[in-house]
C-alpha cells in the first residue's frame, strides 16, 4: 500500500466551488450536512493518486467526529467516509462516465463507524486501510458491494486480539444517497461481526443478521456501531437468538449465500485418468483446463443472482458473445484469470454428461454442504464453490433452477472444469441425514467419506494441505 497521511481535508477548495470536481462537492455536501462544523475534516490521503498509478483507488477518506444520539443510547464514534468508488472528476481518468440517470462510478461509497475510546482525541488511521482493501478488491474485480453482503476477513479488522473479524455491510444510517452531475452515488457501512455473527449471515442472510445487531445495544445497537473491544457475540449475549431467530429463518427463508471461494475439485469416475480426451476438471498429474471466459462470467453472474430472493432461481444462459465491451475493462488485473480463454476456445469445449462423480472440500468448505442443501436447494435455488487454486468449479442446482445444463436425465454435467450436479429433493433429504456429523465446526479427524453408491456420488473432505499440492 502506498505510504498515507492525513490532511486537512477540503477547507482550501471551498471558495473554488466553481473549479472543485463535481463528484467531489456532492459527497462534501452531504457530509457537511451532517456535520456543519466539521468543514475542514482530517482525511487519510494516498500519496499517489489511482490514476496517476498509485495503489490505492481512495483518493481521500474523510474522518468525522460524530456525537452520538444519548437519547437512543448511540455512543460517540468516529466515522468515515471514503471517496473514489463514484466518479469524482467526470474526466475517465477513473470511471468512465455513462451518463446522470446510472451509477456514478461503482454507484457508491463507504463508510465506517468506530466507536470512540475514552481519552480519544484524533481517529484512528486503521480503518482507511481496511476501506483501500476492501475499493481494490472492487476495482480488480468489477464486483460492486450490496447492502446485506458479508466480506470473510479472517483477522481482527485492526490487527489486534479482537474478535471483530469479519464484516458486513447495510446502508448508512445517516448519510443519504446523492445525485452527482456523473450519476446516483450511496452510502454502504461497513459493520464489524464476530466469526459466528459472519457463520449465521452465511447459513441465513445479512440482513437478519444487521437487525439482530441493531437489536444488541454493545453489539452494534440503532447504528451498528463497530467496537473492537466487544468480547461477546450476538449468541453469548442471548442464547436463545440462534435456535428462535436464525434456525427459523432459515427453515422460512432460506440462505441468500449463493457461493462461496473454496478449496475444492471434482474428478470424473465415468473414465480412467489416462483418457487424454477427457475434460475433467482436476486429474492428478496434469494440468487442470481453465474456465472461458464467458463461463466465468456466467458463473459470476450467478453468484450475484443468487444473492436475490426470486421466485424462481435462474442460472443465466452462456452467451455467444464476449462480455467484455458490455463493461469497462478492469484498472488492474481481474481477481478471475484474463488468460482463461487462451487454453480451450469456448467454442472447442463440449459440455459433457457424466455418470459418476468425486468431489473433494477442504474442511471448511464442507462444513457449508449442510448450508448448501437445507438453505439453498431445499428453496428451489443454486450453491457455486469456486476453487481458489484454478479455475475449478461445482455448482448444485435443484430441479426447479433454469437454465442448467445438468438435468434430472444427467445430472452430472461438466463444461470444462465448471461442473454442475442436480440434486432432486428426496436426494437432497437423504445426503442431509448422511452428512450431519459436517454441521459442527469443530475440528474433526480427517478425511471423511460419503458415498452414494446407488447415486454414483462420493465426496470427501481433506486437509488443506492435498488441495496445496501443485498437482490438485
Amino acid at each position: 500500500m502506498d505510504e498515507m497521511r492525513p490532511s486537512s481535508g477540503a477547507a482550501a477548495h471551498l471558495g473554488l466551488a466553481s473549479i472543485f470536481p463535481p463528484g467531489l462537492q456532492a459527497i462534501y455536501g452531504e457530509s457537511r450536512r451532517l456535520y456543519p462544523d466539521q468543514a475542514n475534516p482530517l482525511q487519510v490521503t494516498a500519496i499517489v493518486k489511482y490514476w496517476l498509478g498509485g495503489p490505492d483507488p481512495l483518493d481521500y477518506i474523510s474522518m468525522y467526529r460524530n456525537v452520538g444520539c444519548p437519547g437512543q443510547d448511540i455512543p460517540e464514534h468516529w466515522h468515515y467516509v471514503s471517496l473514489g468508488l463514484s466518479d469524482l472528476y467526470g474526466d475517465n481518468r477513473v470511471h468512465e462516465f455513462t451518463g446522470q440517470e446510472g451509477p456514478s462510478g461503482f454507484g457508491f461509497e463507504l463508510t465506517f463507524r468506530l466507536k470512540r475510546e475514552a481519552g480519544e482525541t484524533a481517529p484512528p488511521t486503521w480503518p482507511a486501510e481496511l476501506m483501500q482493501g476492501l475499493a481494490r478488491y472492487v476495482f480488480q474485480s468489477e464486483n460492486t458491494f450490496c447492502s446485506g453482503d458479508h466480506i470473510s476477513w479472517h483477522s481482527p479488522l485492526d490487527n489486534s486480539e479482537s474478535r471483530i473479524q469479519h464484516m458486513l455491510l447495510t446502508e448508512d444510517p445517516q448519510m443519504l444517497p446523492v445525485q452527482t452531475p456523473f450519476g446516483h452515488v450511496s452510502f454502504l457501512q461497513i459493520v464489524g461481526v464476530c466469526t459466528e455473527e459472519l457463520q449465521a449471515a452465511q447459513q441465513w442472510n445479512g440482513q437478519g443478521i444487521l437487525d439482530l445487531l441493531r437489536g444488541v445495544h454493545i453489539a452494534g445497537g440503532p447504528w451498528l456501531i463497530t467496537d473492537m473491544r466487544r468480547g461477546e457475540t450476538i449468541f453469548d449475549i442471548d442464547p436463545h437468538m440462534q435456535q428462535e431467530r436464525v434456525d427459523k429463518g432459515i427453515e422460512t427463508d432460506g440462505s441468500n449465500l449463493s457461493g462461496v471461494s473454496a478449496k475444492c475439485a471434482w474428478d470424473d469416475l465415468s473414465r480412467p485418468p489416462e483418457d487424454e480426451d477427457d475434460s475433467r476438471s482436476i486429474c492428478i498429474g496434469s494440468q487442470p483446463r481453465r474456465l472461458s471466459d464467458k463461463d466465468t462470467e456466467q458463473i459470476r453472474e450467478a453468484l450475484r443472482k443468487g444473492l436475490e430472493i426470486n421466485s424462481k432461481s435462474v442460472l443465466p444462459p452462456i452467451s455467444s458473445q464476449r462480455h467484455s465491451h458490455d463493461r469497462p475493462q478492469s484498472r488492474k488485473n481481474s481477481l478471475e484469470s484474463e488468460s482463461s480463454a487462451a487454453i480451450v476456445p469456448h467454442e472447442l469445449v463440449r459440455t459433457r454428461q457424466l455418470e459418476s462423480v468425486h468431489l473433494k472440500f477442504n474442511q471448511e468448505s464442507g462444513t457449508l454442504l449442510p448450508l448448501c442443501l437445507r438453505g439453498r436447494l431445499l428453496h428451489g435455488r443454486h450453491f457455486t464453490y469456486k476453487s481458489i487454486n484454478g479455475d475449478t468449479a461445482i455448482t448444485f442446482v435443484s430441479t426447479g433452477v433454469e437454465g442448467a445444463f445438468a438435468t434430472e436425465e444427467h445430472p452430472y454435467a461438466a463444461h470444462g472444469p465448471w461442473l454442475q450436479i442436480l440434486l432432486t429433493e428426496e436426494f437432497v433429504e437423504q445426503m442431509l441425514a448422511d452428512i450431519q456429523d459436517l454441521s459442527t465446526r469443530e475440528v474433526s479427524k480427517l478425511p471423511k467419506e460419503y458415498s452414494w453408491p446407488d447415486k454414483k456420488l462420493k465426496i470427501s473432505v481433506l486437509p488443506d494441505t492435498v488441495f496445496d499440492s501443485p498437482l490438485q
